[in-house]
């Protein structure tokens, strides 16, 4: 009887361990399910389709966030919620626009995630097919019924890769101005006048437009640290001047008789491999293939329809914010930009575009974690309107139209609700920027403070990588306390624009600093291709253990600006004008450099103004191969003359032993005579990516073209 018993007690006991772990097994890893063979109408809580057709994961994004809000209506919002979504592709025809009511709140979030091993990809865009070989020639035509309609695309990827609008002349090419359209005398005055901002003439022989449609025509000409874009009111060949249908923000010729432009998006452009061209009135679309695409109706080309991706959209004034709302393991791509014709389309870090795949407002604690955003028209992510404790991490953004984050405004609110502030840009890779806007930054922070841009690999731009504060002059400060480190930031520039650098900084910044950065191969145009950056009015920052180097014009540059501290870095390479750059003397303390090493090849090591003697040098470390007589400071002075006049006391020359120089190991033996001036040695292996080895490894992919220095062929 005792074994019997026995018996069935244990056979009880089994029954329920198995039945305890069927019911974990079977327990769902979400509350709803989204896939590409879903449906909306169903209850999304199925991953899978049931056997009987009447039940299963939803369809869309859009029938995910309507599900969750039924969810919270029944008042059953007592767990966070978890959306699940499928591998698969999603077209998105217009935003998708999360509200205040599609909140978590600040214990229970709403997650939207990728399954496992799986990557779901939301798409601006709409595939186009029917593609036709022409009869008399390269390329391939298609209908795109809907571009006759609201929406006129100007971006096309095939097969993954940007394709290129019609243009003149062809790619990697420019045209030089021949001056204004309108003549001007006076710089001043000319600021004033906007109608010198309305067209330019070209040379004899550029071209000849007598035959050219220019319905939905682009000018797209370079000033100095911005290229603006135009639509074409007209071209006159007698007077060979193109007309504007929109100004620029700079008088044509203002920055010097070398000014460039390039014309697109007409069909007598579209003669090169890459390139498309779109007729609004017939919706016929025509492309060239490249010689390595092998293209066949079967190609995957991708138009864009929709300039922004996914709006989350708050209201603070009205305690109205989105907040506790996650994005997992999500691609976010295709999306595009639009002309405006009678409005300015030009200015610093094209800030007046308003294209931005995921465009955030009046948001807390909403975070996008190893997602991926793409194929972008303009910049990937915008935080503003009193955004604040928002991240970005381990994301993956590139192909971009403009760039990668922004975060804050051009104006700060004396509303604190409406103040951006608190947010983080980490362990992301930024990449492939300015393929439309040139001006594109990496991580872009305005008047905004508290922000945090750590660990980032930001490269392949055309213009800065990082830009911090958005203040010119000595103004009240506007944006604070802002910390840019352990960033790894590199091929920038590539002599496109001018006025640019690894780090820029703008206004006073009390708080703000810029440590453990790796800053290289950076190059503008004329001028510019600074490492570090601090320009107009930049206060109160400190620049500490970065390591800067290959540049055009300086590795740390100042325009102007007060009591900044240099400390400890390691400067060098740049290629003319000097290594530290001074360009304009004040009555105030310019800034303290202090226990750096400075390479002196090829420019030497001071470039500009020093003649005031408002700055502090001391104890840095210099060196060029050659020796102390290869090494002049301003005045044409030996060291031992310059320290006579007050300057660099207890700085020395000495080769700081690094470990393989021409491979830019800057490793330091341990006698070197920089440790013995107080350098502390730099550890490098922080900077940059962070996290799993793949993720790590994914920048040595890149193939990225050289960045030319002045002198070098």
């Amino acid at each position: 009887m005792r074994k019997t018993t026995i018996g069935i007690f244990a056979a009880l006991f089994i029954l329920i361990v198995i039945s305890f772990s069927a019911s974990a097994a079977e327990k769902p890893q979400a509350d709803f399910y989204v896939a590409p063979n879903g449906n909306d109408a169903w209850s999304g809580h199925f991953i899978e389709p049931n056997a009987q057709g009447t039940d299963g994961p939803l369809a869309t994004l859009n029938g995910a966030r309507d599900a969750v809000r039924r969810l919270k209506k029944q008042d059953r919002f007592d767990r966070s919620i978890r959306v699940q979504m499928r591998e698969g592709i999603y077209h998105l025809d217009e935003p998708l626009v999360l509200t205040p009511e599609d909140s978590g709140t600040k214990t229970l979030s709403i997650t939207y995630t990728a399954a496992p091993g799986e990557t779901p990809r939301i798409s601006g865009g709409v595939r186009v097919t029917g593609w036709k070989k022409s009869a008399d020639g390269p390329t391939w035509t298609a209908n795109v019924p809907w571009a006759k309609e609201a929406w006129y695309p100007r971006s096309l990827w095939i097969n993954g890769r940007r394709a290129t609008v019609a243009r003149t002349p062809n790619e990697g090419e420019v045209l030089y101005s021949a001056g204004p359209g309108k003549p001007w005398k006076n710089r001043v005055e000319a600021r004033k006048d906007p109608t010198v901002c309305r067209s330019f003439k070209y040379y004899e022989n550029q071209f000849d437009p007598t035959d050219w449609t220019l319905d939905n025509a682009c000018a797209i000409y370079y000033h100095s640290w911005t290229a603006s874009r135009h639509g074409i009111e007209k071209i006159d060949p007698e007077n060979r001047t193109v007309h504007f249908t929109n100004r620029s923000s700079w008088p044509i010729f203002y920055w010097g008789k070398k000014e460039r432009f390039y014309l697109e998006n007409f069909p007598e452009a579209l003669d090169a491999p890459g390139e498309f061209y779109l007729d609004r009135k017939t919706g016929r679309l025509t492309y060239y293939p490249r010689a390595d695409e092998n293209f066949s109706p079967q190609t995957e080309a991708i138009l864009a329809r929709t300039d922004v991706l996914v709006r989350l959209d708050g209201n603070p004034t009205d305690d109205q914010i989105i907040e506790n709302v996650h994005f997992e393991g999500i691609t976010f791509e295709h999306t595009d930009w639009v002309l405006t014709r009678d409005k300015m389309m030009d200015g610093q870090a094209a800030m007046f575009l308003k294209a931005a795949t995921i465009w955030v407002r009046g948001a807390s604690n909403v975070t996008f974690e190893r997602c991926e955003v793409a194929h972008t028209g303009g910049y990937a992510i915008r935080l503003e309107h009193g955004s604040k404790d928002c991240r970005v991490e381990q994301c993956h953004l590139h192909d971009l139209g403009a760039g990668g984050v922004l975060l804050g405004e051009t104006g700060l609110s004396e509303d604190p609700r409406l103040q951006t502030e608190r947010n983080t840009v980490s362990n992301c890779f930024i990449h492939g920027g300015g393929r439309v806007f040139q001006a594109g930054i990496g991580v872009w922070i305005g008047k905004s403070s508290h922000n945090k841009v750590l660990h980032n690999e930001i490269c392949d731009l055309l213009y800065s990588g990082v830009s911090v504060g958005w203040s010119w002059g000595y103004a009240p400060s506007s944006a604070h306390h802002n910390d840019i480190s352990y960033n790894h930031i590199h091929h920038l520039g590539y002599g496109q624009l001018s006025d640019m650098g690894g780090i820029y900084s703008l206004g006073i910044s009390p708080g703000t600093q810029m440590t453990y950065n790796r800053i290289h191969d950076v190059a503008g145009l004329i001028y510019g291709g600074w490492g570090l950056y601090t320009d107009e009015g930049s206060t109160d920052i400190v620049m500490e253990n970065n390591i800067v180097y290959r540049v055009n014009d300086g590795a740390f540059h100042q325009h102007y600006g007060r009591d900044n501290i240099v400390r400890n870095n390691l400067l060098g390479f740049s290629a003319y004008s000097g290594q530290v750059i001074r360009s304009r003397e004040e009555k105030h303390n310019s800034f303290t450099i202090e226990r750096n090493i400075i390479w002196c090849e090829p420019a030497p090591p001071l470039g500009k103004n020093w003649t005031n003697g408002n700055f502090v040098l001391k104890n840095n470390l210099y060196w060029r191969p050659g020796g102390e007589s290869e090494i002049r400071f301003p005045g044409d002075k030996t060291l031992a003359q310059w320290q006579a006049d007050g300057h660099d006391q207890g700085s020395r020359i000495a080769d700081p032993e690094f470990k393989d120089v021409e491979n830019f190991n800057f490793q330091l033996a341990p006698d070197s005579p920089a440790i013995n001036l107080g350098f502390k040695p730099i550890d490098t292996s922080q900077i940059g990516l962070i996290g799993p080895n793949d993720w790590v490894a994914m920048p040595q992919k890149l193939n990225l073209p050289p960045v030319k220095l002045i002198g070098e062929e």
